[in-house]
């Protein structure tokens, strides 16, 4: 009779191994690194009670991971015992602080600024939402994923520390008021770097999807190269001959896929109509969800997807903040994207994939004027009818500058109308001067 022993798994025995190279780097230079084939950890290895992984190793066998373990006393000194005036933000985790790191603080761990963010035990999110971002961040590396560099764990005390993103998030830099509009180019920018983001998730040997694409999630560095967050609600992908997982439906409302809140069916195909519905954003520089708007465009989808089809509605989608600066023939590439990336028929959506080969082609097309804007303001001598004889020559020239070769552009004539100033508004200025916007 023999006596069978079992010897304790640790994921460190497990992850030290779990890298491997594919000599891929981002733009700069940063290497991703790709899990080999059935060797990432998924949650369910540590949250299921069978399993032989427990959360208490993770104070020691997540260092093959890159990742430091925190005291809470330590982030108390990184953020200033959570300084109100250090609060970057708060979700439906729980608070968010900004911190430095002393090169002090312990060996091999550089100065830095960092975000800490802390569960609130009293939140929407819990635990587990805690333990995926560690299980998928810290396992995952990606130039366009967030980069977690640590984590807390001591008593009730839960908290994350990630790299610090200073421009915050796209949602704040594509809907905050009295700022300049982010210019066209930025925006492609920053939907080919989330794009490239969902596709390494989804090219995975093991895909994981990410569930929660949405624009308060997109995060910006100072030069706005961007980088998905909060995996809080990340699932891995079907494998083998499964087509879907199920799951109980979770996300944000406007972002998620139709057939993903019927059924609870999730593909990366999820992922991808929550890209359209961004993209949808970059686009008009709309919310996905406004009940501000009257009650036919509270729906960012359902009020533009119908105009995304047609070529001439273009101009009734475009962000007014742009001010007719963006490349038309692009702009129509985005819609056409965006308008099957939100397919009602989930086989119909591209992969994230072949959204980063459009995008990746778009990203020479330079901003132009589509209709530039001038504006005379007329001195107090100027004669009223005078000043009106100016102002009709001076359109009259725009129209035909702007003209194509077939002297028509709707899209130039209607940014020039949604600009003119009455004379009502002009009249009263007290020095001449010309301003192009």
């Amino acid at each position: 009779m023999y006596k069978m022993t079992m010897k304790k798994v640790t994921w460190k025995s497990l992850m030290l191994s779990c890298y491997k190279n594919n000599n891929n780097s981002s733009d700069s230079g940063e290497k991703i690194l790709k899990p080999c084939q059935f060797q990432r950890l998924s949650l369910t290895d540590v949250s299921d009670p069978s399993s032989a992984l427990s959360v208490d190793d993770l104070s020691t066998s997540l260092l093959g991971s890159y990742l430091h373990v925190f005291t809470f006393s330590e982030l108390r000194v990184i953020t200033h015992n959570f300084a109100r005036c250090n609060l970057l933000g708060e979700g439906g985790f729980g608070p968010v602080y900004k911190g430095f790191i002393d090169d002090k603080l312990r060996p091999g761990l550089k100065a830095q600024p960092v975000a800490v963010k802390a569960l609130d035990l009293d939140g929407l999110q819990g635990h587990r939402e805690w333990l995926a971002e560690i299980i998928f961040l810290g396992q995952l590396r990606h130039p366009h994923l967030v980069k977690l560099i640590g984590y807390c764990y001591e008593k009730e005390n839960r908290l994350l520390v990630y790299e610090y993103m200073p421009r915050g998030s796209l949602e704040n830099q594509l809907f905050r008021r009295y700022s300049a509009a982010l210019p066209w180019s930025t925006r492609m920018k920053i939907a080919l770097g989330a794009a490239k983001g969902l596709a390494f998730l989804h090219e995975a040997d093991k895909p994981v999807i990410y569930r929660d694409f949405k624009s308060s999630n997109i995060l910006l560095d100072s030069d706005y190269n961007c980088k998905l967050s909060d995996f809080g609600l990340a699932k891995d992908g079907p494998e083998g001959e499964e087509t879907h997982v199920t799951t109980r439906v979770m996300g944000t409302q406007g972002y998620a896929a139709p057939e993903y809140i019927m059924t609870g069916h999730l593909t990366t195909m999820s992922d991808v109509y929550s890209f359209g519905v961004v993209l949808l954003e970059l686009l008009t520089g709309k919310r996905s969800m406004d009940n501000t708007r009257p009650s036919r465009e509270q729906s960012l989808v359902e009020w533009a997807r119908p105009l995304l089809r047609d070529p001439n509605k273009l101009d009734r989608l475009i962000d007014l903040r742009l001010e007719g600066q963006f490349s038309s023939k692009g702009a129509q590439r985005v819609a056409a994207l965006a308008y099957k990336s939100l397919s009602h028929r989930p086989k119909q959506r591209p992969t994230m994939g072949d959204v980063v080969k459009i995008l990746e082609s778009l990203q020479g097309f330079e901003d132009e004027f589509v209709g530039p804007f001038v504006y005379v303001v007329p001195s107090e001598t100027d004669d009223s009818k005078e000043f009106l004889a100016k102002k009709e020559s001076k359109t009259n020239e725009q129209e035909k500058d702007c003209s194509g070769e077939n002297g028509h552009n709707p899209l130039g004539r209607r940014w020039r109308n949604r600009i003119k100033l009455p004379l009502s508004s002009v009249a009263n200025s007290e020095s001449p001067c010309s301003m192009s916007v």
